[in-house]
């Protein structure tokens, strides 16, 4: 009873030495009260691309400008992001439809499979983002609400940001911020029905026209679709956005200049009095500096560097290079920039694993900054995840391949403004275990060159990679050289024929994991699936997606050949579908 009195009575105090110097809580509700029965007593708002008597501006998306990757086709509209610009298609019509905006994965069971790379440490719990997509619309507004047609399987939505930065201007990008204006957990909707999404919303201080929306499927039982994104906002600034309620900082609790803060029955001088004798670290200096370790090794990236700034006895443990073996920049590819590169670089000496996905964009992260971090510390790194990084060019490739030669792992997935001449420096990653080329444009030449000199590969992804013209050469030229192959990834590879599956399934026979995903080109008729089972007894996911020539001999012979069979995808008839359950049970 008495600490609780006692702390209270703490907080009672700050707020009264933060209210002297910020003004009056009363005066401030005050001012939020006016505001909201201005708010209220306004008319009624305008129509989409207009505004009505309350000022309220709606707008659809006009372009998308970005995203993480989709499950339609680079050559079509079906299921891409490109269907949420403009006005909605579906909505509020419920279902699948292929007029939708539909991401590539949903549900756990991605995590599970042989392809799935091995979690970062640090990765805060907050941080539930998957896939993403960046938005431009016609006028800066400030944001009143965001709005979100989720026409089947909703739910996935779980942050929504705004930028500062006007993507249509022709100035170049400075001083570009990101701020959320709405964080929440992956949910599951009670219904697979349409319905629109409008989560209450922070206010901005700048006007914003470029919106990015990131989601989660990991609770969804099929695939999320989106038909369109409404941002609502007013061109002037909102009165309420002037006034900024004074903010108390809880890591600040000394003020005063002579002052002591007392919790409980201890008593701690402000840092860096005289008139106090005790330079020590309190019970820090009697613990083993193992254990310091293992306690600082559960802290996120930005605790870290917090604690560092405490003490020079946890500034040593915060900044020993074990602390930093593995690094996920990602969750925070919104405030990552070279500056933020350098200053890490002197506690990256021992760096096995790296995660710049998302990162960079905009001018925030240059090639030369990043190129410079990886002089440094790049030596060691056997994994590096760089998906959607934009700021990459042909001689980041150049000084990846020169620094990193014991890289096992390269993840370039939707990296989709990198040239083709710049994958010719893969194939100098002799030691590759798993590359991940999602969404690239790399072509026929440069592959066939990665696979002749990187004879190790576990893992590859070649999904939506259209510029590849032969995937039977491919697949011929995997069968030889890449015989230790455990999954490969030929989603949407339209050129694959029965003749290149064939060699490829005798030649890798240790594949455990296949997405075949529409590939129209194959036939079961031939007999390539049923082949195709008695070569991969080792199969435990078999995408086999859009191939309406499957049949009940097909399944049969996988049920009785592939025993570990965990994942099928099959589109066909109600038949093939009742066997195809049977398998997945067995």
């Amino acid at each position: 009873m008495f600490p609780m009195l006692t702390l209270l009575s703490m907080f009672y105090y700050i707020c009264l030495r933060r209210r002297c110097r910020s003004g009056s809580r009363s005066e401030a509700l005050g001012s939020r009260r006016a505001v909201e029965l201005a708010q209220r007593s306004s008319g009624p708002v305008g129509g989409i691309g207009g505004s009505g008597s309350g000022g309220e501006l709606e707008q659809y998306a006009k372009e998308v400008l970005d995203f993480s990757s989709h499950y339609g086709s680079e050559n079509s509209m079906s299921y891409t992001m490109w269907n949420l610009a403009g006005a909605p298609n579906v909505y509020p019509s419920s279902g699948d439809f292929t007029q939708t905006a539909v991401f590539r994965t949903y549900g756990h069971w991605w995590e599970q499979c042989p392809s799935a790379r091995a979690p970062y440490r640090r990765t805060p719990r907050s941080f539930h983002s998957t896939d993403f997509l960046e938005l431009a619309f016609e006028e800066p507004v400030y944001p009143t609400a965001v709005e979100v047609l989720e026409t089947y399987h909703p739910g996935a939505v779980v942050q929504i940001l705004a930028c500062s930065h006007n993507p249509f201007t022709q100035n170049p990008a400075t001083d570009v911020r990101w701020e959320v204006l709405w964080s929440g957990e992956p949910s599951k909707a009670p219904t697979p029905h349409s319905r629109q999404f409008s989560p209450t919303i922070r206010q901005l201080s700048f006007p914003t026209n470029l919106l990015r929306v990131e989601v989660n499927s990991g609770l969804l039982e099929y695939y999320t679709e989106l038909d369109a994104v409404i941002l609502r906002g007013v061109r002037e600034r909102p009165m309420l956005a002037l006034y900024k309620m004074p903010l108390i900082d809880m890591n600040d609790l000394s003020d005063g200049e002579d002052d002591a803060v007392a919790i409980g029955n201890q008593r701690f001088p402000p840092a860096g009095d005289d008139k106090h004798n005790n330079t020590g670290n309190g019970y820090f200096d009697k613990l083993p500096y193992e254990l310091i370790q293992l306690i600082v090794s559960h802290l996120t990236l930005p605790d870290l560097c917090r604690l560092a700034q405490s003490c020079k006895l946890l500034q040593q443990h915060c900044c020993d290079p074990l602390q930093y073996q593995q690094l996920s920049l990602q969750p925070y590819w919104a405030a990552l920039t070279d500056a933020s590169l350098a200053h890490l670089q002197p506690r990256c000496a021992l760096l096995q694993r790296l995660n710049a996905s998302w990162t960079g964009n905009r001018g925030a992260v240059t090639s030369n900054g990043f190129c410079s971090f990886l002089k440094v510390c790049g030596a060691g790194l056997v994994s590096l995840e760089l998906s959607c990084c934009h700021f990459l060019c042909e001689a980041s490739m150049e000084v990846i391949a020169q620094t990193c030669p014991g890289l096992q792992e390269l993840n370039l997935a939707s990296c989709d403004r990198l040239q083709p001449q710049a994958f010719s420096h893969v194939s100098k990653l002799t030691s590759l275990r798993r590359l991940v080329l999602y969404r690239t444009k790399v072509e026929q030449t440069g592959l066939l060159s990665i696979l002749t000199f990187c004879t190790e590969l576990q893992h590859l992804n070649l999904g939506s990679c259209v510029r590849i013209q032969d995937y039977d050469v491919v697949a011929s030229m995997l069968a030889v050289r890449c015989r230790r192959l455990r999954s490969l990834d030929l989603w949407r590879c339209g050129s694959l024929t029965e003749r290149g599956l064939g060699e490829l399934a005798l030649g890798c026979g240790r594949l455990e994991e296949l997405d075949l995903g529409w590939c129209s080109t194959l036939q079961s008729s031939s007999g390539c699936f049923q082949h195709l089972a008695r070569c991969l007894p080792r199969l435990r996911k078999l995408f086999l997606t859009a191939n309406r020539s499957v049949c009940d001999q097909d399944l049969d012979e996988m049920a009785a050949c592939c025993p570990k069979l965990q994942h099928v995808d099959i589109l066909g008839e109600p038949a093939s579908v009742t066997v195809c359950v049977c398998v997945c049970v067995s």
